[in-house]
C-alpha cells in the first residue's frame, strides 16, 4: 500500500480523506496528484488486500474504487467498506463496464460509475455532487466501435492471447474474431 498522505498549508482546508484502489500504479498515481491538488488527502492502494489494511488504519470520506483489481473485485471492497458503518461516498471506475455491473455497484453503495480513463475533474464531481442529478455527457467519448474493440481486447488479453478460447467466450465465430484482432483500433 502506499500512504502519499500531503500536507496541505495552514491556510488550505482539507476537502477530506479519500483512498484510490486501483491496480494501474501510473494512474491511480496520476490520480491521486490531482486530487492532492484539490484539496484531498489522499492514499492510494494497488490491490484489494491494501485496501482492506488501509481500512485498519482509517475509514476514508471518499473512495475511488477500480471494479476489476488484480486480487478480486472492486464490488467485494465496496461492500467490505459499507459493513465497516463508513459514511463513505464511493466511485466505481472501470475500463469495461456494463449495465449489470453499474447497477451492482449503486445498489452496493456506489454514487456513480465513471468509465475509464476518468480525469480528475469527473472523480472529483462525482464524489462531491449532491444534487443527485447525473453528470453532463463526456466532450469526447469513445466511439461505439472503440468500445467494443478494447473490449475484446481486453477479453483476448485475459484469455492468454488464445483466439479459439476468445471467441468461445465472445460467443462469435474464430475466424470473425481473427479478423477484427488482425485490424487497427478503431478512432476513439
Amino acid at each position: 500500500m502506499n500512504d502519499d498522505f500531503t500536507g496541505l498549508g495552514d491556510d488550505e482546508a482539507s476537502r477530506g480523506t479519500l483512498l484510490i484502489v486501483d491496480d494501474d500504479e501510473r494512474f491511480a498515481t496520476r490520480l491521486a496528484r490531482a486530487m492532492e491538488r484539490k484539496g484531498f488527502e489522499v492514499s492510494t492502494a494497488l490491490s484489494v488486500s491494501d485496501a482492506k489494511e488501509a481500512l485498519r488504519a482509517f475509514l476514508p470520506d471518499y473512495a475511488v474504487v477500480d471494479l476489476r483489481l488484480g486480487d478480486g473485485s472492486g464490488l467485494d471492497f465496496v461492500t467490505l467498506l459499507k459493513e465497516s458503518e463508513a459514511h463513505t461516498r464511493i466511485v466505481m471506475l472501470t475500463g469495461y463496464g456494463n449495465i449489470a455491473t453499474a447497477v451492482s455497484a449503486v445498489k452496493l453503495g456506489a454514487v456513480d460509475y465513471l468509465p475509464k480513463p476518468a480525469d480528475a475533474d469527473a472523480v472529483e464531481a462525482a464524489l462531491v455532487r449532491h444534487d443527485g442529478l447525473l453528470p453532463p455527457p463526456p466532450e469526447n467519448p469513445m466511439s461505439a466501435d472503440r468500445v467494443r474493440w478494447e473490449h475484446i481486447q481486453r477479453v483476448y488479453e485475459q484469455c492468454g492471447r488464445n483466439v479459439s478460447e476468445t471467441a468461445r467466450r465472445l460467443r462469435m465465430h474464430r475466424r470473425t474474431l481473427q479478423r477484427i484482432l488482425n485490424k487497427y483500433a478503431p478512432r476513439p
